[in-house]
């Protein structure tokens, strides 16, 4: 991570707190470094209900719990409320990857952190999704700023978190810590469709709770 010296960031509003929501450690792990390394007042917060089964999601959570702590940022541990999340994206089951389904679930996680933000003082918030190759940034960006536009005075930050490097340094982080290396997206239609394509290509089903970063046979990450 010798480049990241190099990256000046700056909180864009006076008070500088940032809320950041996290989707899982490999993913936020850069972007929280980061963070911290500019001094900027932050804390986490934890909102994805569309992780499944409930194994996989608390793996996940668990794992952005332990680097946080490791930072001293708090971190903001919301509602695994899935029955809400699979009301959302009802009809929705059969979509493709980073299409409407998609944009669904980023809207309904980004609503819920943009809330949190305005009821606790926060005039910006983010999110540490955008920095995967596997998601789409401007649908992101679009969610992130509808949310934040349903309240006066409250932005959401769109920087591009692969700048300089930074979806390179996310997978050396994840290897120095340790991370669980989720190998799906998150959601149980996700599961399905990585499983098809692995059992077309003669590659065994997933196993939950087994891979980490570091691990010889380790893979790429899908997040």
């Amino acid at each position: 991570m010798s480049n990241q010296q190099s990256i000046v960031l700056e909180s864009p509003n006076e008070a500088g707190a940032v809320l950041l929501h996290s989707c899982c450690a490999p993913c936020a792990g850069d972007v929280m470094e980061r963070l911290v390394n500019a001094g900027i007042d932050l804390t986490l917060f934890f909102y994805n209900p569309n992780i499944h089964p409930e194994k996989e999601y608390l793996i996940r959570k668990e794992e952005n719990i332990r680097f946080a702590q490791k930072l001293g940022i708090p971190f903001v541990d919301a509602d695994y409320d899935e029955k809400n999340w699979f009301d959302r994206v009802k009809g929705m089951e059969w979509e493709p990857e980073r299409g409407i389904r998609c944009t669904e679930c980023f809207d309904m996680r980004f609503e819920r952190t943009a809330h949190y933000a305005h009821e606790h003082g926060f005039k910006t918030f983010t999110s540490c999704l955008g920095i995967s190759r596997w998601k789409n940034m401007e649908q992101i960006n679009d969610c992130g700023t509808r949310a934040a536009s349903r309240y006066e005075g409250l932005e959401y930050w769109t920087f591009n978190w692969r700048k300089q490097g930074g979806a390179s340094r996310m997978v050396e982080l994840a290897k120095r810590e340790r991370f669980y290396q989720q190998e799906y997206c998150g959601c149980i239609y996700s599961l399905r469709d990585t499983n098809r394509w692995r059992v077309e290509n003669d590659r065994p089903r997933i196993e939950i709770g087994v891979q980490y970063y570091g691990d010889e046979d380790s893979q790429t990450m899908k997040s």
